[in-house]
């Protein structure tokens, strides 16, 4: 009966389809009709968001288990979803019934329900929070192993956050190619098998180095002095701050020039944020103890408008990942209308396009570190021979040339397609995937880079998690704006740029030029808020001493409870 009245449905389409644009037709979990109230929008959109799990990971890291015992704990759960999957796929009564896709409807398929559904979601969700808890607390927990009082040792550091990006890339173009011909070849349940023993492996090795490890400990609950800082200010937000700023509570009152003690709060509120310094004001009544949530210390105060003042920053890179979801759809349909013949029996194909940036950062990523950094480092004196913001602004600069490249190609292979009956090679597509691996060399490292040397003492994981949930923001937004381009341009174009899923009839140079627009409003945008960030600096950007190591570098080092011991004093 559902089978009949889908046909039904879509034969009515059909009909009345030069009447009136067509809707998608949506079902819930039940394969009922969904309705507008109950189902979709932005709360169902949330739970698709994976690498926003990246944030619990990042959270339970610097709050209660430290960035060890999280890897460990979490790479036991995505072991057990790709264990799952496995097995799913290879036992015969979990599978559910084979449907070729290319050669059906699709209404011919049978749904997985009941048990065969409950398992896949379970373990797709494992993996999903297993991955997601894993990888922010696998960068912080490396660069934690090296000391930023060590000048030596902060250069070691830029090179690890390279290494690291270098593994990233090595470990996707694996996935990419042998990964996929192993599943193509040999079966899914092969393939999940491989992904199991390969995320074992890394397992063993991580338990391997224990005996080595500098541990962090966690330092509680994250976001209780955060709280206790805006809520303390919204309290007395109608006193007035006094005009000497070592009246207020914890300020030190001997010495003008400012610490970074983590073993106690004698600090200077900032100007930056202003407003945040009055949870600082003392009760007249200096008898009277108040709470910490009417009064706070400038290390709460001046950790808060870190957190505050790097959201700009991250907001900035969420076009860049808006780029980066395009590119890995649209031009998988591009080189599928393309030659992709390289001999008369080799053929490229076309989701394989998704390997080439990896293979330039591959290449690229070693060349940089060896010898543009120690160049760069001669001119500029910082350790990663650019800082991380210059890094992230050349980053989303180039992102936006992908873009042109883009868009100039795909009119070209319209032109040729629809005009001349040509079709061209698909190694015309390539440009737009070399300088968007560029960019993504300089734009994601350099914002990882960024996020850890921000980090205030407890919190390197949950920043780092940050840097993850900006793909989460971008992919969401490229849906949300292929939607609003259909919606916007359906008047003038039958139908909207990308509504015929036909890129011969669609129009995808325009929409790579609209991209290639918002990249660079974004990159002003950028700009203003990096020099925003330069200009008004936290306390901990100011150079405390004569012979610091790190004079003029952008380590912000706070901790939020300043009565716990030194965190860095490491556990060997």
């Amino acid at each position: 009966m559902e089978m009949e009245r889908r046909r039904d449905f879509k034969g009515e389409n059909n009909a009345n389809a030069n009447a009136m644009p067509s809707e998608d037709v949506t079902v819930d979990w039940r394969g009922r009709p969904s309705n507008s109230v109950s189902h979709g929008g932005m709360r169902a959109a949330a739970f698709v968001l994976v690498f926003l799990l990246a944030l619990v990971g990042g959270f339970l890291s610097d709050s209660y288990l430290g960035s060890f015992w999280t890897m460990l704990i979490f790479g036991f759960v995505e072991l057990s979803g790709f264990i799952l999957l496995s097995v799913q796929a290879h036992v015969p009564q979990l599978k559910p019934p084979q449907c070729n896709m290319l050669k059906s409807d699709g209404n011919e398929c049978v749904e997985a329900k009941g048990l065969k559904a409950l398992i896949f979601f379970v373990a797709l969700y494992l993996v999903a929070l297993g991955s997601g808890c894993v990888k922010p607390n696998m960068i912080a927990h490396g660069a934690d192993q090296f000391s930023p009082q060590s000048p030596s040792q902060s250069k070691t550091l830029s090179t690890y956050f390279n290494a690291a990006y270098l593994a990233f890339s090595i470990g996707e173009l694996i996935a990419l190619t042998l990964l996929v011909w192993i599943q193509t070849h040999s079966g899914m349940d092969v393939g999940f098998g491989v992904s199991a023993a390969v995320m074992a492996l890394g397992l063993i090795s991580l338990v391997a180095g224990i005996f080595y490890y500098r541990n962090k400990p966690p330092q509680g609950p994250i976001f209780t002095p955060i709280l206790q800082v805006f809520v303390a200010a919204l309290l007395k937000r109608k006193q007035v701050c006094p005009s000497n700023p070592h009246m207020l509570h914890g300020s030190q009152t001997s010495n003008d020039k400012v610490g970074l003690s983590s073993h106690s709060a004698n600090l200077i509120p900032t100007q930056k944020f202003r407003f945040l310094n009055k949870a600082c004001i003392k009760n007249q009544d200096e008898a009277a103890k108040e709470s910490p949530w009417r009064l706070c210390t400038p290390n709460q105060v001046e950790q808060v408008k870190i957190l505050v003042s790097v959201v700009p920053i991250f907001a900035c890179t969420i076009v860049f990942n808006t780029i980066l979801a395009q590119l890995q759809t649209f031009s998988v349909q591009q080189g599928s209308l393309m030659n992709t013949q390289l001999t008369k029996s080799l053929h490229i194909p076309p989701a394989s396009l998704q390997s080439i940036p990896y293979i330039m950062l591959i290449l690229i990523v070693p060349l940089y570190d060896t010898f543009f950094v120690p160049f760069a480092r001669k001119i500029t004196g910082h350790t990663s021979g650019i800082s991380p913001l210059k890094r992230i602004g050349f980053g989303l600069f180039l992102s936006a040339f992908s873009m042109v490249s883009a868009a100039i190609m795909e009119k070209k292979r319209r032109d040729s397609a629809v005009n001349l009956n040509q079709t061209i090679s698909i190694f015309w597509i390539t440009p737009q995937f070399l300088i968007f691996g560029l960019s993504e060399m300089f734009t994601a490292v350099g914002l990882i880079e960024f996020f850890y040397k921000q980090s205030i003492k407890g919190m390197q994981a949950f920043l780092t998690a940050m840097t993850y949930c900006s793909y989460s923001f971008g992919f969401y937004l490229s849906s949300l704006l292929v939607s609003m381009v259909n919606k916007i341009t359906s008047s003038s174009s039958n139908g909207g740029w990308l509504h015929d899923n036909n890129l011969n009839k669609d129009r995808l140079d325009l929409f790579y030029w609209l991209l290639a627009a918002l990249s660079f409003l974004n990159l002003l945008n950028y700009l203003f808020w990096s020099k925003w960030f330069d200009e008004h600096p936290s306390v901990s950007q100011k150079p405390q001493h004569n012979d610091n190591p790190h004079h003029g570098e952008d380590y912000h080092i706070y901790n939020f409870n300043s009565s716990k011991n030194n965190v860095d004093d490491y556990v060997p």
